[in-house]
């Protein structure tokens, strides 16, 4: 059966998930790519390092974000996001930082030896925190009975 996301089961998915797929445009190119993100408050937060999707984002702030839970081909929910990309600042990037570490921390089985860019406070001035906040949201599933 395919079938419509109720607005709970949308809000599970956002809160459960870990990583989705960012789609910005600039310049007549699109691109996609995955990012760790947690939601709260009817937007996503992020963070990342300078770069391509950061430099297409400021350019162009519309953007579509998707997550997914797919088991196989008959059996997946997927959310898909209209947004806009907003940099943060000051306490409210610091939040957001905590935010996403606290999420990512206890799903780590094997801490590398190398902190990740987003972990290491080392390089959290190098990093650019951002919000998407939702504009549209819809979401689609397809379940079967084995």
């Amino acid at each position: 059966m395919l079938g419509e996301l109720s607005k709970k089961e949308i809000l599970d998915l956002l809160q459960n998930q870990l990583y989705g797929y960012l789609g910005c445009h600039a310049n007549g190119e699109t691109y996609v790519v995955p990012v760790n993100f947690i939601y709260s408050e009817n937007a996503l937060y992020a963070h990342s390092g300078p770069g391509k999707k950061i430099d297409m984002m400021r350019q162009n702030p519309k953007v579509c974000f998707q997550i997914g839970d797919i088991k196989n081909s008959f059996h997946w929910k997927s959310v898909v996001i209209d947004g806009r990309f907003e940099e943060l600042h000051d306490q409210e990037r610091q939040q957001v930082m905590q935010g996403i570490i606290q999420k990512m921390m206890p799903l780590k089985e094997n801490t590398p030896r190398e902190t990740s860019h987003g972990i290491d406070p080392a390089k959290h001035n190098q990093l650019i925190v951002y919000k998407i906040a939702i504009d549209t949201v819809s979401g689609r599933f397809e379940s079967h009975n084995e």
